[in-house]
């Protein structure tokens, strides 16, 4: 499945602000396209827009402008329940997003519920058998999130994203806060089910080794707009544009 952005904006405007006071964009304009099994990062300083941009492709905030395509058709992220199926979110941080009241596998059927027609059977078996896809058991349907470790957690944000069977996930600095231990595990766990299912990902992350690593093209955001996108090699080996190769001596590596 391809995934097509064109000249994609989002205007916050200001509560009471006068109808002919131009509002700065917080994204602008910003275009990429992402082909089946690809993975895109998206770079940038805080406030560079990378967040808002991951919303919008989501369906999360109301683009103000722009198309977004999927295989040619286009789409409405916010109102199409198709796209919203194959195009999933995963949370900055997994351990917010997983309610304290629901158990793992009320969390699972949920999303089941609002995105499938299958019923009950149907769900318990899809649950567990995404559980196992994740890499844990069918048991950890029964667990409330006090009971599971971070990278658990980090386990069932991704089950939560993949049991639609998506095309594209979307990831927000998922990895960010986790031990780089377990991080190296769920690193190859993301590559294993693209490889397995051809997912594509747009990852939005400050670690340039997993960048490296699992990226085929990146995208370079400062001031909402996209200042470099292309490959990834040639980006955080020659960037041409003068911010991209500032912000790119700066991005830390994890050895």
């Amino acid at each position: 499945m391809r995934l097509v952005a064109r000249y994609l904006t989002k205007v916050y405007r200001r509560a009471f602000q006068p109808p002919w006071e131009d509002a700065a964009p917080a994204i602008d304009r910003v275009s990429f396209s992402l082909d089946g099994g690809e993975t895109l990062a998206i770079v940038g300083a805080a406030g560079s827009g990378k967040t808002t941009l991951a919303r919008v492709l989501a369906g999360a905030e109301a683009l103000s402008s722009g198309t977004v395509l999927l295989d040619d058709e286009r789409c409405d992220p916010m109102r199409d329940p198709r796209y919203q199926k194959l195009v999933r979110l995963m949370s900055q941080d997994p351990s917010a997003s997983l309610n304290p009241h629901y158990s793992v596998g009320m969390l699972l059927d949920d999303v089941l519920r609002r995105n499938t027609a299958l019923n009950l059977e149907d769900r318990q078996e899809k649950i567990a058998q995404t559980l196992l896809d994740v890499g844990l058991v069918a048991e950890h349907a029964d667990f409330y999130p006090y009971m599971l470790t971070a990278g658990q957690k980090y386990r069932i944000a991704l089950a939560r994203a993949i049991i639609t069977d998506p095309r594209v996930i979307i990831a927000d600095e998922s990895l960010s806060s986790i031990d780089l231990t377990v991080r190296a595990k769920l690193v190859n766990l993301l590559l294993k089910l693209q490889q397995e299912r051809n997912i594509s990902y747009i990852i939005i992350s400050h670690d340039r080794d997993l960048i490296r690593h699992v990226s085929d093209k990146v995208l370079v955001m400062r001031n909402g707009r996209a200042v470099e996108y292309g490959p990834v090699e040639q980006v955080l080996n020659d960037p041409k544009d003068p911010y991209s190769r500032q912000l790119l001596t700066l991005i830390p590596t994890t050895r």
